[in-house]
């Protein structure tokens, strides 16, 4: 039976706004972050998609954008299995400190995860959730290097093209059969008006 599975990345933080290495460590929303998430609920219930089951990264920025989207009406589960990449020493470094990409092991040496161990570990909590018997359509809100590792796995069965850049927000729906993910949309919202209405306040 053909299930669907919804990730997101979370809206922006302080640590984007300030262009912060954020991993394991955690940043509020912002006010912009705010209006973000609720955009991407709009499209959900614009969309009559329902979900039986939602999850969340344990970090605050996600759980608080899961919150949002679904109105604070939909229990869901937390799991540290879904925070993104730990970068080690670099957490809350600025952002030009970074080495070029692909990572790699890079971050291993400062106490970080190494990019196939990441890789490993979001792909099993994925196929683990979409396993169970009564999950059929599902909502995961996690974080942007989630996003890509997880989309990068699945390239070959993609039906869309991958582009580098996780922006906030961001929807990756995957159907998913016999253990195979097909990523079959990817929805970037039109945030915009948001950088007048919020921003310019």
């Amino acid at each position: 039976m053909k299930k669907t599975l919804y990730l997101m990345r979370h809206g922006q933080t302080l640590f984007n706004m300030q262009h912060k290495i954020q991993g394991w460590c955690d940043a509020p929303l912002t006010q912009l972050g705010i209006e973000q998430a609720k955009i991407a609920g709009k499209y959900f219930k614009d969309n009559n998609i329902t979900f039986d089951h939602a999850y969340s990264s344990t970090s605050e920025r996600a759980s608080d954008t899961l919150e949002i989207v679904t109105d604070g009406k939909m229990p869901y589960t937390r799991s540290k299995k879904l925070k993104e990449w730990n970068f080690g020493s670099f957490e809350g470094k600025d952002e030009f400190l970074n080495p070029k990409f692909p990572y790699g092991d890079f971050f291993v040496q400062f106490g970080g995860e190494g990019e196939q161990e990441f890789q490993d570990r979001i792909s099993q909590a994925l196929l683990e959730i979409m396993q169970k018997e009564d999950h059929h359509v599902v909502l995961v809100a996690s974080h942007g290097a989630v996003c890509g590792s997880f989309m990068r796995k699945w390239l070959a069965t993609s039906k869309v093209e991958y582009k580098a850049g996780i922006g906030n927000c961001a929807i990756y729906k995957y159907e998913f059969e016999d253990d195979v993910f097909t990523c079959v949309d990817i929805i970037k919202h039109d945030f915009s008006h948001l950088f007048n209405d919020v921003i310019g306040k």
